[in-house]
């Protein structure tokens, strides 16, 4: 490994050794404009033969400055963060074989001899750092490091930078479907962590922040996407009707409690991703058909476990309500009051549960604070409200004003709206028919 310079050492590698007075025919003079200046001892046929760069400078074609006792004077002008590093390479040229990239000893070092060797034209040494910096693990601040030192550096630096380069679009498709296939799959619990890895890469993949999505949703994506969800949905859908269809017996059993609990996870993340690739039609029809079920179950899991299955059945449930709230998917009249009526006592029954929690385990503590979660209920809500036939709206909200849970979710823009269109309706739809009367018959 290489240590630090320390100024005037002999370093003997070779028939000459660097800092050898007695031998030296040049003197290498390296300074800063620090005021960091430093003669260092050198022998000419050593230095051209390693370096293109003190090649020219010792020719005669190139003026040089003679000091006392006859000797050559290179002087060498560089920044202060590279004055270890010229020091450095002068020893590496008095090796007594070619450098190897274990005499590198580190991503700094690499970086910093690269940047001289470049600049002294030194091309075995630049190949030797090159090879280091390509095979060696960075950490995160390294690679930063080598993003901002090895653009500069030319061609011939390039390799370093492979591994940063983008990827062929159909390698990031294909990697994209094997991710999604094992993603959606049902692995053993023993390799939960690695799905939830790929599931948050997938997510990430597809996310618009201070760069685009790495890939474009087109076909051959959608429909492999469709076909893993639809996998996915099928097994919890089967889960769910033998939980409902003994749920005493179906809640004794441990295992088939975690494997719901399992799959509400992977559903949450895919109500993420299915919204992401424009594909959620599927995924909302089947948690519509299944919403009774869903509830029932959800139920009596909250009276036999605790609230965080309530909670991630929740967070997949906004998904859905948005989607019909917002008009994302069309549904007819009936089902959308349908999933008012299922999802609106439910939403009832867990807010005050979790309101109500007093433990200060960190789960307890972040079911207390998802305040984005029933909000966006409450507005999924109110939208979905708003659609409906007044004379159901009428409804819903007698309701409301009845139970006991008014204050969650808060209906009351539903119902100022429901008051201003009620009142105003003889006269709007009066307007309505004078703007368009009959037609006289002939």
């Amino acid at each position: 490994m290489l240590s630090v310079y320390l100024p005037f050492v002999c370093f003997n590698l070779s028939d000459h050794r660097i800092g050898d007075r007695t031998t030296s025919d040049v003197v290498v003079r390296i300074r800063t404009q620090e005021g960091r200046d430093d003669w260092i001892y050198c022998h000419s046929h050593i230095l051209v033969d390693k370096s293109k760069y003190f090649a020219d400078r010792l020719s005669d074609s190139w003026p040089t400055c003679q000091i006392l006792d006859s000797r050559n004077c290179v002087e060498v002008h560089c920044e202060e963060s590279d004055f270890d590093h010229h020091i450095v390479i002068l020893r590496l040229f008095y090796f007594t074989s070619d450098v190897t990239v274990t005499d590198i000893g580190s991503v700094k070092n690499a970086l910093g001899i690269l940047r001289v060797a470049i600049h002294l034209v030194c091309p075995q040494i630049v190949s030797t750092c090159v090879g280091y910096l390509e095979a060696v693990p960075w950490d995160e601040s390294e690679e930063e490091e080598v993003l901002k030192v090895i653009p500069g550096m030319g061609s011939q630096a390039e390799a370093v930078l492979s591994r940063l380069q983008p990827v062929n679009p159909l390698a990031v498709v294909k990697i994209f479907i094997s991710a999604i296939q094992f993603a959606t799959s049902s692995p053993p619990s023993s390799m939960n962590d690695l799905k939830v890895s790929s599931q948050e890469q997938l997510e990430y993949l597809l996310t618009e922040d201070d760069d685009a999505p790495l890939l474009t949703a087109d076909d051959e994506i959608k429909m492999e996407a469709k076909l893993c969800v639809k996998g996915l949905l099928m097994r919890f859908v089967s889960l769910v009707d033998s939980l409902v269809g003994d749920l005493q017996e179906s809640m004794a059993e441990a295992g088939k409690i975690e494997l719901f609990q399992a799959y509400l996870n992977d559903l949450s993340w895919t109500s993420q991703i299915v919204t992401k690739l424009e594909i959620s039609s599927d995924f909302v029809l089947t948690w519509v058909e299944t919403s009774v079920k869903i509830v029932k179950v959800a139920e009596e899991a909250c009276r036999e476990s605790s609230l965080h299955i309530q909670v991630k059945v929740l967070e997949v449930a906004v998904k859905v309500l948005e989607a019909i709230g917002y008009g994302t998917l069309i549904l007819p009249t009936m089902k959308r009051l349908q999933m008012v009526k299922v999802w609106l006592p439910f939403v009832r029954l867990v807010k005050p549960s979790v309101d109500s929690v007093v433990s200060d385990d960190d789960n307890d503590m972040l079911l207390k604070s998802n305040d984005e979660l029933w909000q966006s209920l409450e507005s999924a809500f109110v939208s979905m409200i708003l659609a409906l036939p007044s004379s159901d709206q009428a409804e819903i909200l007698t309701e409301w004003f009845e139970n006991k849970q008014i204050c969650y979710p808060d209906l009351t823009e539903a119902f100022e709206v429901w008051c201003y269109r009620s009142k105003v309706a003889k006269r709007r739809l009066t307007l309505l028919d004078g703007n368009n009367p009959t037609p006289n018959k002939v």
